[in-house]
């Protein structure tokens, strides 16, 4: 019988490394990353991603691992078969898959070994790429998945537009995690712009929290 290739895949690597943002931040996670175009990548096998996953977590202990870097959902079945075949060593080790959220639809495919889809939306995204972030948050709640929604601020990010994002996590779920991130130079100790501001975003979500960033190298994703 004919065995059918492995599909393969370009990663910038499989580093260990501290969680730079989102729900999980500051966690040590193993982490598999898809190569944007101007990073140096290497061409991984599913076997070899299943392979490095065994080699990594048997040498040392993790709280995650999380799948994150360039279009990541555009190679459904790669993970799928790389992280079956990696089942055994990530029985009691969750996975986050951080995304932007533009293809929810297959969101489906990975239900059975992702635990929190966490989704990353620039404060200043065009209404039509929110809306598919949104439509992804609605699928992995539907999906028994844990889900979290990470706006990233910059100083074109206005206070109506987080409170919108607010208001739009709770009505998609109400076990949506939202956590805003403050962009680098902002500063978030000369006024009360952020205490009044998550005073009333709190009104309209239960679950809103403000972080900074673990810049690199200290901080990856």
């Amino acid at each position: 019988m004919t065995q059918l290739p492995t599909p393969t895949a370009a990663l910038a690597g499989v580093p260990a490394g501290l969680q730079a943002q989102g729900v999980w931040l500051g966690r040590r996670q193993l982490f598999v990353r898809f190569a944007a175009e101007a990073e140096t990548a290497t061409m991984y096998t599913a076997d070899a991603l299943a392979g490095e996953i065994r080699r990594a977590t048997a040498r040392t202990s993790f709280h995650s691992v999380s799948i994150s870097g360039r279009d990541v959902l555009s190679n459904v079945e790669y993970l799928c078969i790389a992280f079956e075949r990696a089942s055994q060593a990530l029985a009691n080790l969750p996975v986050m898959l951080d995304i932007d959220g533009q293809r929810p639809a297959e969101l489906d495919a990975l239900k059975s070994f992702v635990r929190l889809a966490q989704i990353t939306l620039e404060g200043s995204a065009a209404e039509a790429i929110a809306e598919r972030a949104f439509e992804s948050v609605a699928r992995a709640a539907k999906l028994g998945m844990q889900h979290a929604l990470v706006i990233l601020a910059d100083d074109r990010t206005t206070d109506s537009a987080m409170l919108r994002f607010a208001e739009r996590a709770h009505e998609t779920s109400d076990a949506t995690m939202m956590v805003i991130h403050p962009g680098t130079g902002i500063a978030v100790d000369k006024d009360r712009r952020w205490t009044t501001l998550f005073e009333r975003a709190s009104a309209l979500h239960g679950d809103v929290r403000l972080m900074l960033r673990l810049p690199p190298p200290t901080g990856m994703r």
